[in-house]
């Protein structure tokens, strides 16, 4: 009886991966979604930092929701990487590896740069829109130790994908869809364009099926246990909202 328990709790142990199925899942159907959402509402703006500048002047509130969708999507998305490089890893592992490494630093320096995004904006609106395009443009080019990850996430997608086909992670329409990932653009101040709006719609075609994969790959939960996780989830949500907020 008791080598019966040791033998079932070694099996549990062995079973438990991180982020798990549930995160992993979620973050596969939710992130994509996010990052299209971003790029298509800023879609009507030209995506050099100049025009960006006018346009949150004169449309303040949807750039800003734009940009802050694209960045949501983005810090989301670890958990799907994690999950995918996990599938991935299973038959190939050193693409996994390679490939879920690079994307996760990569997605360190989108998110970087949705700081220096933030910033630029605000410019914008305490000193103007001249002062502020000056002040850009004058710093475009300086150095900065995030910029050297840019590299990374390019070449990152593209490993993912050609692991992700030869594992059997996913057919080819959808690998391929994964690596037009690696076309999107990367840097302070990038809107958007049709480029953009093919690789992140690449994206929602090869995750969002297999998060849904994912989630039906285990038990489903009883109804009490859903509405308390989304309770915890909801609570845990504001709290950091209100934190955040107060500096």
């Amino acid at each position: 009886m008791i080598r019966e328990k040791l033998s079932a709790t070694a099996e549990a142990e062995q079973a438990f991966w991180f982020p798990g199925r549930w995160l992993g899942g979620v973050s596969m159907m939710l992130a994509p979604i996010l990052l299209l959402t971003g790029v298509l509402l800023r879609i009507q703006f030209y995506f050099f930092f100049p025009q960006q500048l006018a346009a949150f002047k004169e449309n303040p509130v949807l750039l800003v929701t734009a940009y802050n969708f694209f960045v949501a999507g983005n810090i989301l998305l670890w958990p799907a990487i994690i999950t995918l490089a996990q599938l991935v890893g299973n038959k190939k592992r050193q693409l996994a590896l390679w490939g879920g490494t690079f994307v996760i630093f990569g997605l360190f320096a989108r998110t970087f740069h949705g700081g220096a995004d933030h910033l630029a904006f605000q410019l914008v609106r305490v000193q103007g829109l001249e002062l502020a395009t000056k002040a850009i443009a004058s710093s475009y080019g300086a150095f900065n130790i995030v910029a050297t990850l840019n590299g990374a996430i390019l070449l990152g997608w593209i490993i993912l994908a050609v692991g992700a086909y030869l594992s059997g992670t996913l057919g080819l329409f959808r690998s391929v869809s994964l690596g037009l990932m690696a076309a999107l653009m990367l840097g302070v101040l990038k809107g958007s364009s049709w480029v953009s709006v093919i690789a992140t719609a690449g994206l929602c075609i090869a995750l969002v099926p297999l998060g849904i994969k994912v989630l039906q790959s285990g038990p489903i939960p009883n109804l009490k246990a859903v509405i308390g996780w989304l309770l915890i989830v909801l609570t845990v949500v504001v709290v950091f909202y209100f934190l955040g907020q107060a500096g």
